[in-house]
């Protein structure tokens, strides 16, 4: 008979990488979906063909999805601007540099607390490049 107070064994972690990216960051047919300097061909490709109204350039009024590419720190500084775009239950998801010393994910946290947002996933985007989620606390949706 267990001890009462042996741990439990932990569920096995899930394993999503035989998922597809668009899956992994929640793309779906007819959500809004922004893309803001993310130029990954193959992923702009996929997307088109899931989401062919995704908007670029400019965030739309109540987006679902919004996408922003981050190469460097200046470009993190887009993210204090972009709640007011984002349906309150939406989703940003900003997209940069793997194993850079000039932007790591430390600065990309920062920049997402700085904002006001909660960063709550990673994803593997492509060889060069991770995405990480932020959205908005659910103390203020």
């Amino acid at each position: 008979m267990p001890h009462k107070n042996a741990k439990k064994p932990r569920a096995p972690e899930r394993d999503y990488s035989h998922r597809a990216l668009l899956d992994k960051l929640g793309v779906k047919p007819g959500l809004r979906i922004n893309v803001l300097g993310v130029e990954d061909a193959a992923f702009l490709k996929d997307l088109a063909a899931i989401a062919p109204d995704a908007a670029r350039g400019k965030p739309q009024k109540e987006s679902d999805l919004i996408f922003l590419g981050a190469e460097d720190l200046k470009a993190l500084a887009r993210l204090k601007s972009i709640e007011p775009q984002m349906n309150r239950s939406g989703a940003v998801w900003v997209v940069y540099p793997k194993g850079q010393k000039h932007i790591r994910e430390a600065d990309v946290m920062a920049a997402g607390k700085s904002a006001g947002l909660t960063d709550n996933k990673v994803c593997r985007f492509s060889d060069t490049h991770t995405a990480l989620r932020f959205v908005i606390p659910i103390a203020r949706r």
